[in-house]
């Protein structure tokens, strides 16, 4: 399961960025092509995050449906797949979205 190590990654990223504050919220982008299970993001979050800055913060993931555009016709349309293949039949596609795997944003404690 790469999504542990991953959480500790965001866990880690989301610490340093917060410089000492303690964080309430942590706020991701994962596109449905990723190859990462949110699921598996969000159960590992809370173990991960303990003891840390981001110890009892909620955890929001944002699900990014698969785009992409055809490079024959032009025509873009959302995919399900890394594969998929276009409606005029070409099989060469840009992808445009659904790969994403990004800190959105986070909520930290004001300074008292």
């Amino acid at each position: 399961m790469h999504e542990l190590g991953i959480t500790r990654n965001i866990v880690s990223i989301v610490e340093e960025a917060a410089k000492g504050r303690r964080v309430t919220r942590v706020t991701l982008d994962v596109g449905q092509l990723s190859g990462v299970m949110p699921e598996a993001i969000l159960f590992c979050f809370d173990i991960v995050a303990k003891g840390t800055l981001l110890d009892g913060a909620k955890l929001d993931i944002n699900s990014i449906a698969g785009r992409g555009r055809c490079r024959a016709c032009g025509r873009a349309f959302e995919t399900s797949t890394l594969f998929e293949p276009c409606g005029c039949g070409s099989r060469s596609i840009e992808r445009l979205a659904g790969e994403e795997l990004k800190i959105r944003n986070m909520e930290i404690e004001e300074a008292a």
